[in-house]
């Protein structure tokens, strides 16, 4: 059925003066509309004189793609009712005041630092009194928090006249000669974050504004901003998002060119993902760095995204600051009455190149001599208030000034300024959890062990049904089955050392919330968190949730086919409270370098730009199991690449070793090779003072491997994960007798102490699983070198030569040694892919690295 989609051409010319054999190409109107519910045929000088009536010449609105009558009629009377578009006299005080700031603050910064980058708002500087009119009207519709994410430019202007920074902090980021006083590395200061709480003028209500610190990356604080919204509703029980709401500003070419945009808006209406609407304001600038749009997307308009969730999207000349207000008081509206997604989109230029020092009449000279020539967005409306007789010349000049004086004011007061303050730009902080100087409250870590009451009553949970006339799964009750046999026999295999972390966990109070595809079944059919009733449509039970009537709640959810967007959203989930465990799950392990932009800018570096730290989990199934290339890897050697302790330095062994190792670490890594290590770690992340990202590379044929239990004995109070597990066996007992340590990690342990076994070297051969590689464990890797003075080192892993662990760990057992004993390794050679495709080429290589391993002769004369 055909539709009006009403576009126009607002920038150019709006619909006055065109010829009529030129409409439709501007509106792009079919003949046939459908209008009120009823297909009509109607002559185009009618639908052309409807839409001038509401639209006027600056404003356009796409929203009869929408498929809900009642909406479509709501923002029909929004723009159709004659001489809808009014503001009071002090209003219009009001905006020219806003429009004053947001275009003196950046001359001022022009006139300052002619030479600095700063990624000006220039061209589009109606953006902040649109963004200011948003938050009046969200206020007084009782919304208490704004979360905010944008890209590079204008940042420095949202932070001075948005959030309300204070100007002498801003302006302290341009002295290149003042040290950063805190941990890390910082960043520049237009990628700079801020969490400020302060009084709303318009509704005289206490409202609290983040604007989320970023990458350059564009787009990429979407889904973070959208995840910590989620987090903020679901802690304060805001179910409807009627107090905490998220603010997204975009940029016209990476709205319409990054796919974590269409990413993030499929997540828009997910019962577990939906943050009730997101106002969307898109910078359409008409360029993005030096490409035409002509050549930057394939769609009309930049904008043409949102339209895969039905939101409305409004075209607005930002030229017209009237028209920019009006429209953001609708939008505001119409996420205040529906709870959807919406879009402004923001017309305007970029007056300047992509930067200050950029020379954008290069690639467009003509469009650049066009703009020269455009008078700025503040002198027009000034001349307009001041011919309606809103204010004087007189009135308006002395604003100028007083603003202007506030700025020179700033600027004196930030020379005096020393050393710059990161922690000043924390956009997360967690007041409660810090000590006043945001040092942790104690260096202490305490065991994580439960009691054997506590165990067998999470497994009995683990293994039942706690609610009535409930039809599962047959193959179901023989898993739940099993589960109570181990109860019973007091081990527990992985899926219910998982089980026994979760649960203690929510009954001491911790919110966990478990994401990624497929996770509430398990990839590999081993976790059934959620239980279908095999006779009723949709209803579920989750034992998780019958723990205990006072703890916690469990959320578990599967996610849509997505990894960029959902680890950022669960990364901005994590960001919101500091008492809460948030795991995100992927398929397989290397689906994660679809989400390598979250893990690369936010995750491992976030601390260090921001000092901000976050205690996500990632959950990453690793392990050559000769299924082929992919899904066998998880890419270890990636995330030990980027871990920041120094392989050439032997630390001080000091009191509290371990925990200040953790402290001083960007985050953890680790491969478990038991259910106990695997539940002592996930209880560790919360026990621990700080919060820090863990990874962990999780097992596929351990999961229901026979020798892969843990006894409870393993999990008891007083018990604690353990970073390096050494042997306990025959070897052991005689060290002296020992003639090589293999070192190793995670599942290959298996297949070592069997080949170990049927070789009969328990006696000669000592096997020594490193279980937390990052930060390396020192210390006992030390303790076990020394015991076995006479024994030759090997590292052996299963993965690749140039792949796994063994370029990490090498040259940290060197240092453990003092470089007084080579460590030889015993593995696959090098290679581009991850794994073999095929099964015998696979087990081939597995015995041969195997046979290097134990063959006490292979590495002689070597070096």
């Amino acid at each position: 059925m055909p539709t009006l989609s009403a576009h126009v051409n607002v920038f150019e010319t709006g619909v006055y003066g065109l010829a009529e054999s030129d409409l439709d190409k501007v509106f792009r109107l079919p003949t046939t509309t459908f209008i009120g519910g009823s297909e009509k045929s109607l002559p185009l000088r009618e639908i052309i004189r409807r839409l001038e009536m509401a639209y006027c010449q600056h404003i356009g609105v796409e929203f009869m793609f929408i498929n809900d009558l009642e909406q479509c009629q709501w923002i029909r009377e929004k723009f159709e009712t004659p001489g809808i578009m009014q503001f009071s006299l002090e209003e219009k005080k009001t905006l020219l005041a806003r429009m004053i700031r947001s275009t003196r603050f950046e001359e001022f910064l022009q006139r300052k630092w002619s030479s600095e980058k700063r990624f000006g708002l220039e061209g589009c500087e109606s953006l902040i009194p649109a963004l200011k009119t948003i938050i009046d009207m969200s206020s007084l519709s009782g919304v208490e928090s704004v979360i905010m994410g944008m890209p590079h430019r204008g940042r420095l202007n949202v932070l001075a006249n948005v959030i309300r920074k204070e100007l002498d902090q801003i302006f302290c980021q341009f002295d290149s000669k003042l040290e950063a006083a805190d941990e890390g590395s910082g960043d520049v200061k237009y990628h700079l974050g801020m969490y400020h709480k302060r009084m709303n003028r318009v509704s005289d209500r206490e409202i609290s504004m983040s604007l989320m610190a970023n990458p350059s990356h564009l787009e990429a604080v979407d889904p973070v901003v959208q995840g910590k919204t989620k987090a903020e509703q679901f802690y304060s029980g805001d179910t409807e998002g009627k107090r905490v709401m998220s603010i997204l500003l975009h940029g016209d070419a990476a709205f319409a060119g990054q796919g974590i945009v269409y990413e993030t808006f499929h997540l828009s209406d997910l019962p577990s993902y939906t943050t009730h609407g997101t106002i969307h304001v898109v910078v359409n600038n008409q360029i993005g760095f030096t490409t035409d749009p002509r050549m930057a997307r394939s769609s009309p308009y930049p904008t043409d995204v949102a339209r895969v969730v039905n939101a409305p999207i409004f075209h607005v000349n930002a030229d017209d600051p009237e028209a920019v207000i009006y429209v953001c008081k609708v939008a505001s509206e119409w996420r205040n009455t529906f709870h959807k997604d919406v879009v402004v989109d923001l017309v305007c230029y970029r007056r300047n190149g992509h930067n200050e020092m950029d020379e954008p009449m290069f690639t467009q000279p003509l469009m650049y001599k066009q703009i020269k020539k455009q008078k700025g967005v503040l002198q027009k409306f000034a001349e307009k208030v001041i011919a309606e007789g809103v204010v004087t010349t007189q009135a308006y000049e002395e604003e100028v000034v007083r603003y202007d004086k506030i700025c020179e004011d700033a600027y004196n007061r930030s020379k005096d300024e020393k050393i710059l303050h990161i922690k000043h730009w924390l956009d997360s902080p967690w007041p409660d959890f810090f000590n006043l100087d945001g040092q942790p409250k104690t260096m202490h870590s305490p065991p994580t062990g439960i009691s054997e009451e506590e165990l067998k009553h999470i497994g009995n949970i683990a293994s039942s049904v706690p609610v009535e006339d409930f039809t599962i799964h047959g193959g179901l009750s023989r898993i739940l089955k099993g589960r109570a046999n181990m109860v019973d026999q007091r081990v527990c295999d992985w899926a219910l050392g998982e089980y026994m972390a979760f649960g203690s966990l929510l009954k001491e109070g911790i919110h966990i919330r478990l994401s990624g595809q497929d996770v509430e079944r398990g990839t590999f059919s081993h976790r059934h968190h959620v239980l279908h009733d095999q006779n009723v449509d949709k209803r579920i039970c989750i034992p998780m949730n019958y723990v205990s009537p006072d703890q916690a709640p469990y959320t578990v959810c599967n996610s849509s086919l997505s990894e960029y967007g959902v680890l950022g959203f669960e990364l901005g989930f994590a960001m919101a409270s500091p008492n809460a465990l948030v795991l995100w799950e992927a398929q397989f392990g290397d689906f994660n370098n679809t989400a390598q932009c979250i893990i690369d800018q936010f995750i491992s570096s976030g601390q260090a730009k921001w000092v901000r730290q976050n205690g996500i989990v990632l959950l990453l199934p690793h392990g050559m199991e000769g299924m082929g290339p992919e899904h066998s890897s998880a890419r270890p050697e990636r995330f030990l690449q980027m871990c920041n302790d120094d392989p050439d330095v032997f630390p001080k062994i000091t009191d509290n070793f371990a925990v200040h190792q953790l402290y001083d670490c960007n985050w953890i890594v680790v491969n478990c090779s038991t259910p106990a290590n695997y539940f002592h770690v996930l209880r560790r992340q919360i026990l621990q003072p700080f919060r820090k990202p863990l990874i962990v590379f999780t097992p596929k044929s351990l999961l229901r491997h026979p020798e892969a239990k843990s006894s409870f004995d393993d999990m008891l109070p007083a018990t604690i994960f353990k970073r390096l597990i050494p042997d306990e066996g025959p070897a052991a007992a005689s060290p002296e007798k020992v003639k090589r340590i293999i070192f190793c990690s995670g599942k290959i342990y298996y297949e070592l102490t069997r080949e170990r076994k049927n070789r009969g070297m328990d006696d000669t051969v000592a096997v020594i699983r490193i279980e937390q590689l990052s930060p390396f464990p020192f210390d006992l890797v030390k303790a076990e070198t020394d015991r076995y003075s006479n024994a030759d080192l090997v590292w052996c892993q299963e993965e690749h030569k140039n792949q796994g662990y063994h370029d990490y760990v090498k040259p940290r057992i060197c240092t453990t040694t003092n470089h007084t004993r080579p460590v030889w390794y015993a593995g696959r050679d090098p290679a581009a892919a991850p794994a073999t495709g095929n099964k015998k080429t696979h087990l081939t290589e597995l015995q041969r690295l195997v046979d290097a391993a134990f063959d006490l002769d292979a590495f002689s004369g070597k070096i």
